[in-house]
């Protein structure tokens, strides 16, 4: 019998954003049988929303980046829940390892020379982000600012190529693709849009119809997602159906699946995962983009640590106490870019630390942590911070749901002549059938490694199911 809207089965694996937003447009395009399986004890995915402080923290996805051509935005931008950021952050210091604070306006002057360096326009296409970015900098520096000491000029753009990477979600900028600022769609408008007191927790509940009054229901998704449902086998079998097997033994038959899991754990995983193997061009993508780690830190304290006139700190590293502090156990604190207080949390302090530190400060313990961080804010700060009331941080690359928080495009991708495109591509089963589907962040031609992205990638996924049931009743 054919197949129809109502009586195709559908399982999507992963209940994060894109698969909640493929699972929602499904349901609302007449779809009736549609059930997520996740791994994790929650949905969310990299959006991870708790209590902490005075209200709630993101340990993931925390800001909405940008307001045209944004789809997160385009649903909420007239409910008054989203918040610019603005300002905010534009007094920040920076202050050297000796303690020294380089001068505002100078600092400011350095800034706005790397921002100009950063690549943009069509040209160039080939090379790493990094040796553009140093290239550039070095050579405005000398036209624009030959007055400027050489060390501080160094040291700051080391800290802003640092927080770029961050940004980007790299270990360093020269593993990123200098095509990156031309694949990567920036939506315009303010870059941290926030959530207020009500973190992004609240747009997956918007995804899913569900009210701030009854905020555990799942909407339009209840009893349709099973957590705790790890997926360790997909096979595209005949005639025309997809079997999945789930670590606890159980077993689902659908007529397509929508794969949304991370691109870490299809770097893991592929191999053993998929059954037949997944075609070339695929494996191709999944080998080649990358999936960085970034990680975050906050601290709570009785009242807000930092003097009147501080909203944070960025660290300039003198060359010779890096030297140093790479020879020590507190080697990681490298990756901090800088401290800063957060909105809507007066009593709290944030830190961000990527890539490789990232990667090692999952693997100490909470003590540790803060050892290492109190040491940082001893060499660089003339005051002192009180210990913490709390303290918690995020693990993204040990968690084996995740291996990572977002993907970026690497050197690798341009040599391999790979991309989103590869990744996003169907895989057909017996006579052409859209058997397995892939979406998530990494899947996003444009928009890989936002939250909007992994949205898009989602509705993409449903859309091609719509329309593939709407030409059947067309030919039927």
């Amino acid at each position: 019998m054919e197949k129809c809207r109502a009586s195709s089965r559908i399982l999507i694996i992963g209940a994060g954003v894109s698969g909640i937003a493929a699972a929602t447009r499904l349901l609302q395009n007449n779809f009736q049988n549609v059930q997520i399986l996740e791994a994790e004890d929650r949905i969310g995915g990299r959006i991870n929303t708790v209590y902490f402080g005075d209200n709630v923290i993101d340990l993931g996805a925390q800001w909405c980046h940008g307001k045209q051509q944004n789809c997160v935005y385009d649903m909420v931008k007239d409910m008054g829940i989203l918040h610019e950021t603005g300002e905010y952050y534009g007094p920040i210091k920076r202050v050297r390892s000796n303690k020294e604070v380089v001068p505002h306006e100078l600092a400011c002057a350095i800034h706005d020379i790397a921002v100009k360096s950063m690549p943009s326009g069509p040209h160039p296409v080939v090379g790493s982000f990094g040796t553009h970015l140093t290239q550039t900098f070095w050579r405005k520096m000398e036209s624009e600012l030959p007055q400027v000491n050489r060390d501080v000029a160094s040291e700051a753009l080391n800290t802003f190529a640092k927080h770029e990477s961050s940004i980007i979600g790299a270990d360093n900028l020269f593993e990123v693709s200098v095509r990156e600022h031309i694949e990567y769609h920036e939506c315009d408008g303010d870059k941290l849009l926030h959530w207020g007191t009500k973190g992004y927790r609240r747009f997956l509940r918007l995804l899913m119809k569900v009210s701030e009054d009854t905020p555990e229901e799942l909407g339009l998704l209840e009893g349709r997602i099973q957590l705790n449902k790890k997926v360790i086998k997909i096979e595209l079998a005949c005639p025309r159906k997809v079997i999945l097997r789930c670590q606890d033994g159980d077993y689902f038959e659908a007529d397509h699946v929508i794969c949304t899991v991370s691109l870490g754990v299809l770097q893991e995983q592929h191999e053993k995962l998929f059954v037949p193997p997944l075609p070339a061009a695929k494996v191709n993508a999944i080998r080649s983009l990358t999936l960085g780690t970034v990680n975050k830190l906050y601290l709570e304290y009785e009242k807000q640590p930092l003097p009147d006139g501080w909203v944070g700190f960025f660290c300039f590293w003198l060359e010779e106490d890096l030297i140093e502090l790479r020879k020590t156990e507190y080697f990681w604190v490298e990756g901090i870019t800088g401290v800063h207080m957060i909105t809507c949390q007066p009593r709290m302090l944030m830190a961000w630390v990527n890539g490789p530190h990232g990667r090692h400060m999952e693997t100490l313990s909470d003590e540790k942590v803060l050892e290492g961080l109190y040491w940082l804010f001893r060499k660089f700060l003339t005051f002192e911070i009180p210990m913490p009331k709390r303290f918690v941080r995020s693990s993204w690359f040990s968690n084996p749901n995740f291996r990572g928080s977002w993907s970026y495009r690497g050197v690798m991708a341009d040599e391999r002549n790979t991309g989103p495109w590869d990744l996003e591509s169907p895989v057909l089963g017996e006579d052409a059938h859209l058997g397995l589907l892939f979406a998530g962040e990494a899947s996003s031609r444009n928009h890989f490694s936002t939250v909007h992205g992994a949205v898009e990638a989602g509705y993409r996924e449903a859309d091609r199911l719509i329309g593939h049931y709407t030409s059947c009743s067309v030919s039927a």
